[in-house]
């Protein structure tokens, strides 16, 4: 039982960490992207496992129910891995995020890639889907947004997707669905009273706290007269593996492709 408990002695460290987090979430993640000097191989950046192995697994899904003629918009794009990952297999692919010195990250790794673009807009802004999909629909790729949001800036980004898209567009998220609380999130990526790995500590410093998304956050955030649920279900969400000395850097997450309502 005192083992058990353990884990929580480290506690007041992450609260003392997490108070330098700027309230303002924009502000937030511009402040983190612009002090990100290294991704890909030895990325300091938590999310980013440093290959295209999580985006290639949802690939069969996205073949069974994206138009492979329409673009993507990919939205929460980060440095834009997984945009130059959908850049493969779909004609065009833009890479949408908040933060400004995450999309010049993204355009410098995607210098050759012809058919990837990027764009700074707060996806959850009024209007912000306006343009985005000219001249036509769009299928839109999300991963790891939504559990970063509050309720009311989820119910704001989804209500912009339906803008994005029209009538023959499809939206894709992947979603971390972590079912512990903070203490259990960051002691499974590695975190201990002795040690917490830098990308980790990095996080909790400079970003909210994040939440977890599911099929209960889905139902509350997508209504259900607006959209239709085309399939669903578990999906793994790989991490930085620097962040885990035994190596499981995997934390369990939520898929779900959505179409709107015509």
């Amino acid at each position: 039982m005192r083992s058990a408990f353990r884990k929580y002695l480290i506690l007041p460290k992450l609260i003392r960490l997490s108070r330098a987090a700027p309230k303002d979430r924009a502000v937030a993640w511009d402040r983190y992207w612009e002090g990100i000097a290294r991704t890909g191989s030895r990325s300091e950046v938590l999310w980013d496992s440093g290959t295209d192995h999580e985006v290639l697994g949802y690939h069969e899904v996205l073949k069974r129910h994206f138009d492979p003629g329409l673009p993507v918009v990919d939205v929460g794009c980060g440095h834009g891995g997984f945009s130059r990952a959908l850049a493969a297999f779909y004609p065009r692919v833009l890479g949408v995020d908040v933060s400004g010195h995450a999309v010049a990250r993204a355009r410098e790794e995607a210098a050759g890639i012809h058919n990837v673009s990027y764009l700074e807009r707060d996806m959850t802004q009024p209007g912000a889907g306006a343009g985005l999909r000219e001249p036509g629909d769009a299928n839109v790729f999300i991963r790891g947004v939504l559990h970063v949001l509050d309720r009311a800036d989820q119910a704001a980004l989804m209500e912009n997707m339906l803008e994005l898209v029209g009538v023959r567009g499809t939206v894709f998220l992947a979603e971390t669905n972590f079912q512990g609380n903070p203490v259990e999130y960051v002691s499974h990526l590695g975190a201990s009273l002795r040690n917490i790995p830098a990308p980790l500590e990095l996080a909790i410093r400079k970003l909210p706290m994040p939440g977890r998304f599911g099929p209960e956050e889905l139902a509350r955030a997508v209504p259900a007269d607006r959209w239709s649920v085309l399939e669903d279900g578990s999906a793994t969400i790989e991490t930085n593996p620097m962040t885990d000395a035994l190596g499981d850097s995997l934390v369990p997450g939520y898929f779900a492709v959505l179409r709107k309502r015509q």
